[in-house]
């Protein structure tokens, strides 16, 4: 997987990232089903909506935006739209599934599959990003789309992974990929939190976050219906679709991918009083369902999913390690022993 710095201002940023991306994009990305619908919504009222609370909330982000077009030499309308494709439609073909808790000797552990389109596997890359405004941060990245939708830690040790929900109702509202960014600047798990759960928003996302130097892990299951904040106590695992009670009433697609990953998840936590590093790795790469396992190979993958990468982060009150895995199951492909 390649390992990308960036930085700069809010528009140098977003260039840098559309130069990174440019090549699938316009070989790749425009092709497919899902680009040619969402772009196909650019010029809807709910686009011009979501662009104007977009501007005048997260200037910055919208700059970021420009930049994006700019470097992927690509409309900004279009750009745009593909970044609200999970506000627009409900399929985005970007599934993932984490688990968290805390292992025997109280550190934090948050673990992460990213499935997205298999064509798109030696397009991503994980960034670090400094900004001149705003706080630097290492995320997993799609060409094309702002950080911060996948998985990531910011300069100030927060974690956050983020599951696709499939929500029937996506009202008008804050799109969720941009939310997802902004939750990037957070100097606290409280400010996290704060930004995820903020209303209006259109499109549904589940996060798992933690700090380094707090002692919480917290599921937020974020939808134009409804939030749900839980703070974790215990093994945690979560399949991209919601699964909190408070939740229960908001219509949505479990694939059969989904559903069951999530039965192979709750099988497992029965089995688990803490969660280590090296069995929440191995609980992501479990094929235990040999047609829809929880790490997704399949060329014939009924989501069109696959896993690109698997995180697994541990926090302790000093700091937050990573490590980084995609084929190789037993060796780290990134890995680092500080902050980012």
């Amino acid at each position: 997987m390649k390992k990308l710095d960036f930085r700069g201002s809010a528009f140098v940023i977003g260039q840098q990232l559309g130069d990174f991306g440019r090549d699938a994009w316009h070989n790749k990305l425009t092709h497919t089903r899902l680009w040619q619908t969402v772009t196909a919504m650019k010029d809807t009222q709910q686009i011009r909506n979501m662009r104007t609370w977009v501007q005048r909330q997260f200037p910055l982000i919208w700059q970021e935006l420009e930049g994006l077009a700019a470097g992927l030499q690509a409309p900004i309308d279009e750009v745009f739209a593909w970044n609200c494709r999970g506000d627009l439609v409900r399929s985005t073909s970007d599934g993932c599934t984490t688990v968290a808790g805390k292992s025997a000797s109280g550190e934090l552990i948050i673990a992460h599959n990213e499935d997205g389109f298999p064509h798109l596997r030696d397009d991503c890359a994980l960034v670090t990003v400094t900004p001149d405004d705003g706080l630097a941060f290492t995320s997993f990245a799609y060409p094309a789309s702002l950080c911060g939708h996948t998985f990531a830690v910011n300069e100030k040790g927060i974690v956050n992974t983020v599951n696709n929900i499939r929500a029937q109702h996506r009202p008008d509202g804050m799109p969720r990929q941009i939310i997802a960014r902004a939750s990037l600047n957070a100097t606290t798990l409280d400010e996290a939190i704060a930004i995820l759960s903020a209303t209006p928003r259109a499109g549904a996302f589940h996060h798992t976050l933690g700090q380094q130097g707090d002692s919480r892990l917290i599921s937020i299951e974020a939808t134009g219906s409804g939030c749900s904040v839980i703070p974790l106590t215990a093994p945690f695992g979560h399949a991209n679709h919601l699964i909190h009670p408070q939740l229960a009433a908001v219509e949505q697609v479990v694939t059969a991918s989904s559903g069951s990953r999530q039965q192979r998840l709750e099988t497992w936590l029965t089995t688990q009083t803490a969660v280590e590093g090296a069995a929440a790795k191995a609980i992501l790469s479990d094929q235990q369902d040999a047609a829809l396992p929880i790490y997704r190979l399949s060329p014939q993958d009924p989501d069109e999913e696959n896993t690109l990468a698997t995180a697994v982060f541990t926090l302790n009150d000093d700091a937050v390690t990573w490590q980084i895995f995609t084929r190789d199951r037993q060796r780290a492909a990134l890995q680092s022993a500080g902050r980012q």
